[in-house]
């Protein structure tokens, strides 16, 4: 794990997965509150990429544009979201 940078809790990653699970249309199921987690600690912690194989309710093409206008609309630049084998195809 040498050379790998941890991301920080920051405290507005659960004020920005509130925000995802409220606006951007997906339910507020067990799962999907962790996977709004994810996104919102990548979000702020400035990662560029967020790969997940979670095509049900991070790598969706039907979710991902409303995730990325709600973290815009927050003020944060969204990391590309994308499975392993999309970004291979970049």
């Amino acid at each position: 794990m040498a050379g790998l940078t941890l991301i920080e809790m920051a405290a507005e990653v659960e004020t920005v997965a509130g925000e995802i699970l409220a606006r951007a249309s997906v339910p507020a199921k067990a799962d999907v509150r962790l996977a709004a987690l994810h996104i919102a600690l990548a979000t702020p912690g400035g990662m560029d990429y967020l790969l997940t194989w979670n095509c049900a309710h991070i790598a969706n093409p039907a979710l991902r544009p409303k995730i990325e206008a709600v973290l815009r609309s927050l003020g944060y630049q969204p990391p590309i979201i994308c499975t392993p084998l999309e970004l291979l195809e970049v």
